[in-house]
């Protein structure tokens, strides 16, 4: 019955849109009370010069595509796309919702993503509009293309961790990061047996390495050298020790010292970081249970994984608390917020909201990615379709570089604010929306205050 009341609604949209009868919602300032920017506490309250505001933008963009993918993929899950509003509302955590702000309000946020209408009961159902229609059928052949490339990844991350295999419920976090399928636990982890197995054990389900590809154990740093170099073909030697130095990107306004525990620790200073990059390592792909946990090499290590890990992304970034459930898999250090931390140049951590983001510097420029797989540019089309476009003066279009996380959450016309403004970093402080999880922060609020 569900169903066949689910096809009635669609039919009824599609039908009243042929009439010219489409109840189009209010504009989103009709929506909601008003309200202003709150000003919250930042978590690691850092100095604003250890910001990297370009990436502060790249990260509030994908909390706000991240948000609409979720109420996409439940719609998704529904029969013909189509459900009632009120049951959306179970999203509300995922989403980051907080009283007052209802599921039914982000999903008008988004018109021409969305489709709201009444039946004739006045129950009020929610549906994917023809151009989102259009994008979910474009992601699957792009997913589907992209396959291959996430299959190495993924065994590559089996021949990186220290029992060849890994917990699916783990490998779950990094499924939209890497690009992986919406079906991947039932049918595309069996799709590539000489790789990897599903194996089943006491305490759950694990994908398991099938057998050792020398030609895989090959970090990217080390692609990118021989690249350089004009070999085309890295050197699938068994791994050992490599001495390849990190790209690092320093802001020009950052400060050259942090304080920890009371005393002050260089960690841009030009000694400190050559004597880094001349410190031997492991490779992420060679046996590591010999090194001491606390050495520099260990530590260096940790960063090869690191930043291997990132590198397998489509967007090089990923939430903190994913690269903390690996801590024993990869062989990491129990404190991995302060090491990615320390090494600023290598890696960005955004604190926006309570869930951290971690970047690899080197894979940006500005707020863009410097190499786009089409998973990507298939996200920025999506992104664009985000938002209200309204008919309010100055809010002519959903502007990228806006504060849009509360743009689609309900603030009041008057509030859109462009994040590239004097005062960017105060609104990045004030975030007050909530998100579903947080990581265990330990003592890293003092690590990072000047």
């Amino acid at each position: 019955m569900h169903a066949t009341c689910s096809r009635n609604c669609l039919g009824e949209l599609l039908r009243c849109r042929g009439q010219g009868q489409w109840q189009r919602h209010p504009p989103y300032y009709q929506l909601s009370p008003a309200r202003g920017m709150t000003r919250g506490r930042s978590v690691m309250e850092r100095s604003k010069k250890k910001r990297v505001h370009a990436l502060e933008v790249a990260t509030e963009r994908w909390k706000v595509l991240s948000k609409v993918l979720t109420v996409v993929e439940a719609l998704k899950k529904e029969d013909e796309h189509v459900t009632p509003l009120k049951r959306l509302e179970i999203l509300r955590p995922q989403l980051g919702l907080v009283k007052p702000h209802k599921v039914a309000h982000f999903v008008r946020r988004s018109p021409r993503l969305f489709e709201v209408c009444r039946d004739s009961r006045g129950v009020m159902w929610a549906g994917l509009s023809p151009q989102a229609e259009a994008l979910v059928e474009e992601e699957a052949r792009l997913l589907e293309e992209h396959s291959p490339i996430a299959a190495q990844y993924v065994t590559r991350m089996l021949m990186m961790s220290v029992d060849r295999r890994l917990a699916l419920d783990k490998i779950a976090h990094f499924r939209r990061d890497m690009g992986l399928p919406h079906d991947f636990r039932t049918r595309w982890v069996h799709m590539f047996p000489q790789q990897f197995r599903v194996v089943r054990l006491e305490d759950g389900e694990y994908l398991e390495l099938v057998s050792w590809n020398p030609d895989l154990a090959v970090t990217e740093l080390e692609k990118k050298a021989a690249a350089s170099a004009g070999n085309g073909n890295a050197n699938a030697s068994p791994p050992g020790e490599l001495s390849l130095p990190f790209p690092m990107k320093f802001p020009p306004n950052l400060t050259s010292y942090y304080r920890f525990r009371g005393k002050a620790h260089h960690y841009v200073k030009t000694g400190n970081t050559e004597q880094f990059q001349k410190v031997t390592y492991l490779s992420p792909y060679a046996e590591a249970k010999g090194l001491t946990p606390g050495s520099p090499e260990f530590d260096k290590r940790a960063v090869a994984v690191m930043h291997e890990i990132l590198s397998f992304m489509l967007e090089k970034r990923l939430v903190t608390d994913h690269l903390t459930h690996f801590r024993r898999e990869f062989v990491m250090p129990q404190k991995l917020m302060r090491l990615l931390l320390k090494h600023y140049g290598i890696f960005y951590v955004s604190e926006r909201g309570k869930r951290f983001s971690v970047f690899l510097t080197e894979a940006y420029d500005g707020t863009e990615l410097i190499e786009k797989c089409p998973l990507v540019r298939w996200r920025e089309k999506f992104l664009q379709l985000t938002g209200y476009r309204g008919r309010m003066k100055n809010i002519g279009k959903f502007d990228l570089s806006s504060d849009s996380e509360d743009y689609l959450l309900g603030g009041h016309g008057d509030d859109v604010l462009d994040i590239e403004s004097d005062n960017s970093d105060d609104i990045i402080d004030g975030c007050s929306i909530s998100d579903d999880s947080e990581m265990d922060l330990g003592d890293t609020d003092e690590f990072c205050r000047d």
